[in-house]
C-alpha cells in the first residue's frame, strides 16, 4: 500500500541534514530541521522550511533525546521522520516509538534493526547460513572471565568490538594477554558513551585485510538488490577517512559472489530500505561478514556517483511503499568515485579534535566534484559533536582521473580558522601505495607515518606580506601588525628577536627573515584571497585575519596559523613550569586519575578528556608530586585551560 508523505522532519544536523533536505525539497516535500543551542544559525536550520529547537548543546539533551524529538515532530506537524545517519538512526526502540506515535519512519523496521544493528545478534542470525563469519565470541555473558576464556580459545590477536554502533568506537586490537582487561574497560567505556550500551564481542583479528562493504536496498514487496561495493580500507583508529567505489581489487567474479552474500544477509533479516553489509577481505580473496549498518552510510555519495542514483530518493520511495525502481540486472557501475572526510583535528598532535570559528569557508568547484557539508564562514565548530565537518567527493571515468580531481579539489578547499586533516588527506592521495590501489586497513599505522606528513615549510614570509598589504588598505595598522615602513612582525613568542621585516616600493615588497631577503610583487588583494608573484611564479593564497592578531593561511597543500606576538601579551595564566598540564583541546573531563599529593611518573595517566565523541588520555609531562587538580569530573574545559599542576622531582624527568 502506498503511503502519502508531505512533511519530513530530519532528526539530525550538519551535512547529514543538509543532504537529506536537498533531495526532499527537490521532490517537493516540506522539511523540518531540529537544532540545539549551538546550531541555532547553522545552514541546515536555514535551509529547512521550518525548524524546531531541541535543547542544550549536549547531544543527550538534544539530538539524542527521543522525547524532545517526538515533541518536535508533533509541534511542526510533520508526518514523517528521517533519522539521518548517526545519533538515533540505528536505535530500534526510538524507531518503534516513532511508529507507535503514528509517524512514518524512513528506515528499516525495528525488528530488522534489532537483529542486524547488534553485531552479536547479527552473527547469531547468520549461523548456519552460507555467509562466511569470522571466528569469535558473541555470548551474552559479558564478564571479564567469559572474555578471558574466549580469548584463550580463539587465540591472539583478537579484536574487541562494541555490539552496537559503528565509526570505530568501542574497538580495540589486543595482541597479548596482559592488555586484555584494560582494553575491555576502555572499549566498554567508549561504547557506552557513544551508543548508550557497553556490550562487547570478540573476533579473531585478520591482519592486513581490505574493508569492503556493499550498499543494499530492500522494499516492502520482497525485492532486494545490491548497488556494488565500496572500499573503505583507509582508516585511522578503525574510523574510515577515505572511501572509493568500486574497489580497485575486486574482480567482477568476486563482486558477484560478495554481492550475493550481502543480499543474503539482508534477506535473513527481512530488511527494507537502505543498509550496508560489511566484509573483511583477506590476502587470499576470502571474505568474512563483520556487521550490517542499518542506515544510510556517510560514504553513500561514491555509490551515487558510479550508479547515477539518488539513494535518499530511494529511501523515500521505499518508505512510501513503492517497489524498488530497478532490478539487480539493471544496476550498472560507471567510472570511479573517491570520497574523503574532512575532520576538525590536528594530525600533528595525535589527531586531537580542534574547535573554533571557521573564519573562511570556500568549497571547491569543477567537473566531477561534489561537496557535502553544512558549513558557512563564521560558524563555530564545537566539541559537542562528531569532528567530521565536510566530505569532498570526485568522480571520473577512471580511478586515476578521480584521484587527480580529488587532489586538486582538496587543494582548493578552505576551512581557515580551524585546523583540519586536509593536508594529511593530500599526503595519502599522493602516496604510492594508495595510488597503486594496494592500501589495506593497516596502511596508516603501518606504512604512512602521520608525523612525517607534517608541514615543514614555514609561510611566515607570506603571513607578513599579507598582513602588511591588508594593513595598508584597511587603515587599521595596529590590529594587523603594520605600524610604519618598514613593518616588523614576530610570529614566535619565545624569540622576539626572530622577526620578519617588510619594506614596500609601491606593489613590490621586500621581505627580510634573518639573513634571507626576497621580493614579492602584489598582484591583487581580494577579501580572503591574495594574488602575488615570487621568482617569476604567480600564485594565489587564501587567508583570514582574526581579531587577536592571528592570520590563517592556505597555499596549495599547506595550512598554517600565525599570531603577531609583538602585539600579543604573554599568557599570564600559563605557568612557565614544565609540570603544568594545559587542556590540549576543548572538551569534558571524563575521568581524573590523580589527586593532590600523589607521586606520579612521567607518562602516567593524569586524566581523560572527551571531545567530539573521542576519548583522549592526558599524561603527566614530568615525574613529581601533584600539587593541585583544578578541574572536576564532568567539567567542560577550554583549549589550554590550566587543569593540573605538578611539582617536578629534583632528579628531573625520566
Amino acid at each position: 500500500m502506498t503511503i502519502q508523505m508531505n512533511t519530513i522532519l530530519i532528526a539530525n544536523r550538519g551535512e547529514i541534514a543538509v543532504r537529506i533536505i536537498r533531495t526532499a525539497q527537490h521532490l517537493g516535500y516540506a522539511t523540518v530541521a531540529v537544532f540545539s543551542d549551538v546550531d541555532a544559525d547553522a545552514p541546515h536550520v536555514q535551509q529547512a522550511d521550518q525548524a524546531v529547537y531541541l535543547g542544550p548543546a549536549d547531544a543527550s539533551e538534544s539530538y539524542l533525546n527521543a522525547e524532545r524529538i517526538l515533541k518536535a515532530v508533533h509541534r511542526s506537524g510533520a508526518d514523517t521522520l528521517h533519522p539521518g545517519y548517526g545519533f538515533l538512526s540505528e536505535n530500534a526502540d526510538f524507531a518503534q516509538q516513532v511508529i507507535d506515535a503514528g509517524i512514518l519512519w524512513i528506515g528499516p523496521t525495528p525488528d530488522s534493526m534489532r537483529v542486524m544493528g547488534n553485531k552479536a545478534a547479527a552473527k547469531a542470525a547468520l549461523a548456519g547460513s552460507n555467509v562466511p563469519l569470522i571466528p569469535g565470541y558473541f555470548g551474552r555473558d559479558q564478564s571479564d572471565t567469559a572474555f578471558v576464556t574466549a580469548m584463550e580459545q580463539i587465540g591472539y590477536p583478537v579484536m574487541i568490538k562494541a555490539t552496537a554502533g559503528g565509526g570505530g568506537r568501542g574497538m580495540r586490537l589486543v595482541t597479548r594477554a596482559d592488555d586484555l582487561l584494560s582494553a575491555l574497560a576502555s572499549a566498554r567505556s567508549e561504547s557506552f558513551k557513544a551508543f548508550g550500551v557497553d556490550e562487547l564481542l570478540l573476533e579473531k583479528a585478520i591482519i592486513n585485510p581490505r574493508h569492503i562493504e556493499f550498499q543494499i536496498f530492500g522494499d516492502q514487496h520482497g525485492n532486494t538488490v545490491h548497488l556494488g561495493e565500496r572500499d573503505c580500507s583507509i582508516q585511522r583508529r578503525h574510523q574510515k577517512i577515505i572511501e572509493e567505489a568500486p574497489s580497485p581489487i575486486v574482480s567482477p567474479e568476486l563482486r558477484e559472489k560478495m554481492g550475493q552474500a550481502a543480499v543474503a544477509v539482508a534477506q535473513a533479516a527481512n530488511y527494507t530500505n537502505a543498509g550496508t553489509v560489511e566484509f573483511l577481505l583477506d590476502e587470499d580473496d576470502e571474505f568474512y561478514f563483520i556487521e550490517m549498518n542499518t542506515r544510510l552510510q556517510v560514504e553513500h555519495p561514491v555509490t551515487e556517483l558510479i550508479t547515477g542514483l539518488d539513494l535518499v530518493e530511494w529511501q523515500l520511495l521505499v518508505a512510501e511503499g513503492n517497489p524498488l525502481p530497478v532490478s539487480q540486472t539493471d544496476v550498472t557501475l560507471n567510472g570511479h568515485a573517491i570520497e574523503v572526510r574532512i575532520y576538525a583535528e590536528s594530525p600533528s598532535n595525535d589527531f586531537r579534535p580542534d574547535t573554533g570559528t571557521i573564519q573562511h569557508w570556500s568549497p571547491p568547484t569543477g567537473a566531477g566534484i561534489r561537496v557535502d557539508h553544512g558549513l558557512k564562514s563564521g560558524q563555530n565548530v564545537t566539541p559537542f559533536y562528531d569532528a567530521m565537518i565536510a566530505k569532498v567527493i570526485t568522480h571520473g571515468a577512471t580511478r586515476r582521473i578521480a584521484q587527480r580531481r580529488l587532489q586538486r579539489a582538496l587543494e582548493q578547499t578552505c576551512t581557515l580558522g580551524v585546523e583540519t586533516n586536509r593536508s594529511f588527506l593530500l599526503n595519502i592521495l599522493q602516496h604510492p601505495v594508495f595510488v597503486s590501489g594496494a592500501a589495506t586497513t593497516s596502511f596508516i599505522e603501518g606504512i604512512l607515518d602521520p608525523a612525517a606528513t607534517s608541514q615543514a615549510t614555514s609561510l611566515e614570509w607570506l603571513a607578513a606580506a599579507i598582513l602588511y598589504t591588508v594593513g595598508q588598505q584597511s587603515n587599521t595598522p595596529y590590529l594587523l601588525g603594520w605600524t610604519a615602513r618598514p613593518a616588523t612582525f614576530c610570529f614566535d613568542p619565545q624569540d622576539t628577536h626572530n622577526v620578519v621585516s617588510v619594506e614596500a616600493n609601491e606593489n613590490v615588497l621586500q621581505i627580510i627573515e634573518a639573513t634571507t631577503t626576497q621580493q614579492l610583487q602584489v598582484i591583487a588583494l581580494h577579501a580572503n584571497h591574495f594574488i602575488f608573484e615570487r621568482e617569476g611564479l604567480r600564485e594565489e593564497a587564501a587567508f583570514a585575519v582574526g581579531p587577536d592578531n592571528q592570520i590563517w593561511l592556505q597555499l596549495r597543500g599547506t595550512d598554517q596559523e600565525f599570531t603577531n606576538s609583538l602585539l600579543t601579551p604573554a599568557d599570564a595564566g600559563e605557568s612557565q613550569s614544565n609540570g603544568t598540564i594545559l587542556a590540549p583541546m576543548p572538551g569534558s573531563i571524563l575521568r581524573i586519575d590523580v589527586s593532590a599529593g600523589d607521586t606520579v611518573e612521567k607518562g602516567q595517566s593524569a586524566l581523560v578528556i572527551e571531545a567530539m565523541k573521542m576519548e583522549q588520555t592526558i599524561v603527566c609531562p614530568v615525574s613529581g608530586t601533584v600539587m593541585d587538580v583544578l578541574v572536576d569530573s564532568g567539567q567542560q574545559v577550554t583549549l589550554r585551560q590550566r587543569i593540573v599542576d605538578i611539582a617536578p622531582s629534583r632528579t628531573g624527568t625520566k
